[in-house]
């Protein structure tokens, strides 16, 4: 992928991602038992990139990531959200999240070193 942004702005993005995700999750899961509540999804980072990269994306890597329905079965009550899948999910984003700040922080005590500060 071929773009225009830093290492710390696609990092700084992931992070944001992850932070979103995570509170989609937390909305799912505090609307388990409403009934007819339709779960949502976050677009993957994969996909907010290639749009971004493609020019769809207005902000850059400052746009809103795209909200989706989620393909959880429906109960009979209409509510759509899955504790299982939630949990699945918040841990998965918590994981982004910490990746995304450890390249960030390790990227920045490079350019620390480079120019001679250490930390």
């Amino acid at each position: 992928m071929s773009s225009g942004f830093t290492l710390l702005q696609i990092y700084g993005a992931m992070a944001r991602h992850a932070a979103e995700a995570q509170r989609v999750s937390a909305t799912n899961i505090a609307h388990a038992n409403e009934p007819g509540y339709k779960a949502q999804d976050v677009e993957s980072f994969q996909d907010f990139m290639s749009r971004v990269t493609s020019g769809q994306a207005q902000n850059g890597l400052d746009s809103a990531f795209r909200m989706l329905d989620s393909d959880t079965p429906v109960s009979p009550n209409g509510n759509s959200v899955s504790l299982e899948a939630e949990a699945f999910k918040s841990a998965e984003a918590m994981g982004n999240h910490t990746m995304a700040l450890t390249v960030y922080s390790k990227s920045l005590d490079l350019l620390r070193t480079a120019l001679g500060k250490g930390r």
